[in-house]
């Protein structure tokens, strides 16, 4: 698997994810080595139509003129049709069908998409995603040696190589704990749950290893159904994950990792960059008990982020301007700190690592989403969004440096401090230690 290219739109990440199912379903073929090779200019034509589709769809054509290949004419159509089966256009589903099967593409490329678009349910609408309640979880707590050592790392289930890379350093400093901060990519199928999570993971640590993760958005974008069962059976025993969100408690009780689920909220059947998430209210219960019933020290993880000076959150203000932060999310965070010690919040959904100077209460804000998806020079993901209104700042030298015309990707390493000691957080890159700091 190339480069991956990732959209916030619940539609074009499952049209990735057929694409991606379809040529894993290609390579397996043993009739003919030229079907093999087809498959992977489909994929590629395929991240080219979403590009487009996410960007003007307009600019796609609606038939197979002024498309130069027969990848890209099997990607365009592809797309129509789900957008027909989606829609409940069976008529229009049917003639697309028909030029799809009519001697340019694949059989099996229209009954792949067939599959996925029963993920979207009913007209389009999201089935009910099997999200636990925090009385079903009641006071459970997951138990971890004091002084560990846990490797935090987001954006990262890719099944590509740079993900792959990424594992193999995170190996290198011997973590106790390993914790994803959520995006299963494409679309967080059970598929891709498996063969871009699981297997990577299980080639490189042993099971003995506990495994946690969060809920991103891609992860549900297929209804949750790959995420549950997969955080459901990573771990067993004391350390099993329970539900989205859950509390790894130092056995001197001294510190405590809290996970919140704010991928739950972030759902769209089409392009949006305006998503504001937020948290059940029985949740942030649930995470004011932790807080509240906790001596020691708590450090946030979510996938979302509270603040940034990069990307958009929420819709602009009726003066136009941005704000930098999530304003659900700065309640609850609120909410938690009248009830306990909160040293700090790591998120990841951005794919950059953000290491950000005190902000709106907050004493470290960290974005660690720089696990494997690739972001490019040209895309300049330091420049601070325009329209934002007084955006938090980063602490001096501490931004990806490039290499080969992209950012390099990496992780952090939280060193859990014990009888009284400072915690110690370390941030990787692939080049090594970027920065170091203590809690």
């Amino acid at each position: 698997m190339g480069d991956i290219r990732t959209f916030r739109d619940h539609f074009l990440s499952l049209y990735q994810s057929a694409a991606a199912d379809y040529v894993s379903q290609k390579r397996k073929e043993t009739t003919t080595e030229g079907a093999v090779e087809a498959a992977d200019p489909l994929m590629e034509a395929v991240n080219e139509i979403a590009e487009l589709r996410s960007k003007n769809a307009s600019e796609i054509p609606d038939t197979e003129e002024g498309i130069a290949d027969i990848p890209r004419i099997c990607a365009s159509l592809g797309l129509r049709y789900l957008e027909a089966l989606v829609s409940g256009d069976h008529a229009r589903a049917a003639r697309i069908q028909e030029q799809m099967t009519g001697g340019t593409c694949d059989l099996k490329w229209a009954s792949t998409l067939s599959e996925y678009a029963k993920f979207f349910g009913a007209n389009g609408s999201r089935g009910k995603i099997p999200y636990v309640r925090a009385a079903e979880v009641g006071a459970h707590t997951i138990p971890i040696a004091a002084g560990a050592r846990i490797a935090v790392f987001g954006d990262w289930g890719t099944g590509a190589q740079p993900a792959r890379r990424i594992l193999t350093r995170i190996r290198e400093q011997k973590p106790d704990v390993l914790l994803h901060l959520g995006d299963i990519d494409y679309s967080g199928t059970p598929a891709e749950c498996q063969t871009n999570f699981v297997n990577v993971i299980r080639s490189t640590f042993d099971p003995a290893i506990p495994t946690f993760t969060l809920a991103g958005n891609h992860d549900m974008y297929s209804g949750g159904l790959g995420y549950y069962d997969l955080a459901r059976t990573l771990n067993a025993g004391e350390q099993a994950q329970k539900a989205s969100f859950f509390c790894l408690r130092s056995a001197d009780a001294a510190w405590q990792i809290l996970a919140m689920d704010t991928g739950l909220h972030d759902y769209s059947p089409i392009s949006v960059t305006d998503a504001l998430t937020f948290v059940e209210e029985d949740e942030q219960q649930w995470l004011e008990q932790r807080v509240a019933e906790f001596p020691g020290e708590t450090i946030l993880v979510s996938h979302h982020q509270l603040f940034s000076a990069f990307s958009q959150i929420g819709k602009p203000r009726g003066d136009g301007t941005l704000l930098p932060y999530n304003p659900n999310l700065l309640a609850l965070f609120e909410r938690l700190k009248a009830k306990g010690k909160i040293a700090a919040w790591l998120w990841g959904h951005e794919h950059n690592l953000c290491v950000y100077q005190g902000y709106l209460g907050l004493e470290r804000g960290r974005c660690i989403g720089h696990g494997a998806i690739p972001i490019f020079e040209e895309e300049k993901p330091y420049d601070v969004l325009k329209g934002i209104a007084d955006p938090p700042g980063l602490v001096a030298g501490t931004q990806l440096n490039v290499s080969d015309g992209a950012y390099e990707h990496g992780f952090a390493m939280v060193a859990l401090g014990t009888g009284g000691g400072k915690t110690k957080v370390e941030y990787f890159t692939e080049s090594g230690l970027k920065y170091a700091e203590e809690l």
